[in-house]
Order: C-alpha cells, then structure tokens, then sequence
C-alpha cells in the first residue's frame, strides 16, 4: 500500500520547527532501541545545529554531517539532521570525539562537541555502576538491564532540559565540503553471481569477483581495533 505521505520527515520537521525535543528523542529511540544519555545529547546537538544553519535535509547530499564517534550520539544525530550513511551524506571521522560538523553545500558550517565532565555530571550514581556491570563487563542481568533503562530513560529526558552551553562547546566555521558521492556501475562476481559496486570488484583468473571470493584479505573496525576478515 503506498503512502500519500509527500515528506517523509514531516512529522521531525515539525519536532525541528516547534523545538519539540522530547519528541525527536522518541524517534531517535526507534532507531537506537533505548533511550540513554548520548543519544539525548545527539537529538541535542543535531537540533542546535539545523536552527544555527536554518537548513533542512531531503536525503540529498544538500546537507553533510560529519560524526567524531560511533557512540550513541552518533544516531541522535542522524534522525534529526537527516544524514545517514544510506543517503551518503554521513561521514564518518574515527577521532574517537563525542563531536559532529553540520555543513551547508558552499561550506556553512557549525560543529558541536559535548563537554563531557559536565554531561557525566548529570549521571547519577547507580547509574553509574550498573553501566559498568552491564555494557562495560556484560555481566548485568536481566533485572540489572531493565533498571539501567529505567535510569537512563529518567536522565535522558531531564538532559533535554539542559541549556545548550551548560554541555556543547559551539563554533561556527567554513569549510570543504566533500564532493558528491560518486555514482557506480555495478558488476557481477563470477564465482558467487552477486552485483558489486564496481570500484570494489578485484580479478581473479581474469574475471571480476568480489572482495570475499578474491580471498583477499578486509580490514574493518572492530570495537577499539581492527580486525582481519
């Protein structure tokens, strides 16, 4: 059944305009699957920064959000900018900062990192210690997990409520903004029968393969390193 839904990102245009934060928190939540502290901070940011441009997103590439980090934040950004990796216009710098540039196409920019002592402020003791238990150990249980949510639920709503200068630091700047995203053919492996993105086939025997039918080595992010597959 088709929709007669002409934009997509109505009902968040509409969060944007009324600075309604809450409700884009609850949309970042779908994506995220919880609500916790950095995603608030993500929804923050990413609200800040579209009012500071007056800019909106179609998924076009008209506007590019650069990410410092691939916490939480990152996807409290990605709903409320409207960049994400699917429409090219996320771009992913691995400096380890809980931190993202919104830019106009002529260079406009703003970026917004989180003043971290101040957000880890706000988290209040237990917490703090379930976290650890939890995520950083993995030996949290059931009831462990649902009280942290209940936690991070509670906190991540009263973080909405924090003036913007109490958690960001805020610049404006200009500057290069990465061309368009390229437009591929795609091929097919000869071993597997699988399309590739052209610039990612290799050759084998003198015909294309993919990269996992090449036997050739992929290097990845994983975690704090990187892995071989």
């Amino acid at each position: 059944m088709q929709s007669n839904l002409k934009n997509p990102r109505e009902g968040i245009e509409k969060a944007i305009t009324s600075g309604d934060l809450p409700r884009l928190l609850h949309i970042s939540g779908m994506l995220h699957g919880h609500f916790c502290p950095y995603s608030a901070l993500g929804v923050k940011a990413g609200l800040r920064a579209v009012k500071e441009l007056g800019i909106r997103s179609t998924g076009m590439e008209e506007v590019v959000a650069i990410v410092e980090t691939n916490n939480c934040f990152s996807d409290g950004v990605q709903i409320v900018t409207g960049c994400s990796f699917g429409n090219n216009a996320l771009i992913y710098r691995d400096y380890g900062k809980t931190a993202f540039t919104l830019a106009r196409r002529n260079g406009e920019a703003v970026r917004i990192s989180v003043l971290v002592e101040r957000a880890m402020d706000e988290r209040p003791p237990e917490a703090t210690e379930l976290f650890e238990k939890v995520v950083v150990e993995r030996k949290g249980t059931d009831a462990d997990r649902e009280r942290l949510n209940e936690l991070w639920k509670d906190l991540s709503f009263r973080m909405l409520d924090l003036p913007d200068e109490d958690v960001f630091r805020i610049n404006k700047l200009s500057i290069e903004v990465p061309a368009y995203a390229r437009i591929f053919s795609s091929i097919k492996c000869s071993l597997c029968g699988e399309d590739i993105m052209e610039p990612r086939a290799r050759m084998k025997d003198g015909k294309p393969v993919c990269i996992p039918c090449s036997e050739q080595k992929y290097y990845q992010l994983a975690g704090d390193g990187i892995s071989i597959i």
